[in-house]
């Protein structure tokens, strides 16, 4: 008599188990691989630059780590920044225990090495393991009517955060007035006094307008266009492609060795602001460029991928 075989009953895993490990695939692959259109970039940057040129030995540096990066599931930068979460999320869902399952995903991508131990109690100096704390990832949370979920993620190093700007015009000591003209110029000198130590070349996320943390909050986000696009407001985009052009007119070059290419892309938005004031909020992107989102079903599985 034929024993019968033993079928394996795959176990049901529960919706709060499948969201953190969703939340830990988003973090891994935000961690270690980079979107293509900043490989494109970074590509077309290199062919611009003077073979066996210290730009060229930069830029080939950057493809080679982004190489092995995606190969080893490892970090691309031993900085594995600010984590920035973008959420959509349905309505009716509880805010609070969904926050807790992301928390409990970055401690688990911290354990695995997707993240390093990268967060500072700003008063004591003490390490935080798990990368949780107050201000410790940022979210930004929009309900909406849709059954599913969009999440996008941006690790933000702090080499590239130390040398974001933000100008109050008029700004007597650059000559910018309260004018697109003026704001080019914060544009300009903001990548003058970063040179290399932002690790370009860089991308800029600019905010005309606004308050002081508005504008800076607004010029983050820019970070989520794809490299190339171009703003909708015809003038913006003007000054987007000038600023663009003059900064790696420079020659800063990646890394500030020197070259053609400065900065990869620059983005500019505007708010309204009060009469007595005009900021520009400057913030700076590295080379690193980290950022990854996901359509998320109502079972909370990722459909697909949001930059390829």
């Amino acid at each position: 008599m034929k024993k019968k075989k033993k079928t394996a009953v795959k176990k049901k895993v529960s919706f709060d188990v499948q969201l953190k490990d969703t939340f830990v695939e988003i973090i891994r692959k935000t961690s270690a691989e980079m979107p293509k259109d900043v490989i494109e970039a970074l590509k077309d940057a290199r062919a611009k630059e003077q073979q066996m040129s210290r730009a060229d030995y930069a830029l080939k540096l950057m493809e080679k780590n982004i190489d092995l990066a995606k190969a080893k599931s490892a970090p691309l930068c031993q900085d594995t920044g600010t984590l920035l979460f973008y959420i959509h999320y349905p309505k009716m869902l509880d805010l609070k225990k969904f926050t807790k399952i992301i928390e409990k995903a970055i401690t688990e991508a911290t354990k695995k090495g997707y993240l390093r131990q990268n967060t500072v109690d700003s008063l004591t100096g003490k390490n935080i393991p798990d990368n949780i704390g107050p201000g410790a990832p940022v979210f930004h949370f929009e309900p909406w009517e849709k059954n599913f979920f969009d999440i996008r993620l941006m690790l933000k190093g702090g080499g590239c955060e130390n040398v974001g700007a933000q100008y109050s015009l008029p700004d007597s000591r650059i000559g910018a007035g309260r004018d697109l003209d003026g704001v080019r110029k914060c544009i300009i000198d903001a990548v003058i006094q970063a040179q290399g130590k932002g690790c370009g070349p860089g991308i800029l996320g600019v905010t005309v307008g606004g308050d002081r943390a508005s504008g800076y909050a607004a010029s983050k986000e820019l970070f989520l266009d794809v490299i190339g696009t171009r703003s909708k407001n015809p003038v913006l985009a003007q000054l987007e492609v000038q600023a663009l052009a003059e900064a790696n007119q420079s020659g800063i070059g990646p890394m500030g060795f020197g070259g053609k290419t400065t900065l990869l892309d620059v983005k500019i938005n505007a708010l309204h602001r009060l009469p007595a004031s005009f900021f520009v909020s400057i913030s700076y992107m590295c080379w690193s460029y980290r950022r990854q989102g996901a359509i998320v079903d109502s079972k909370a599985q990722i459909k697909r991928w949001i930059y390829k």
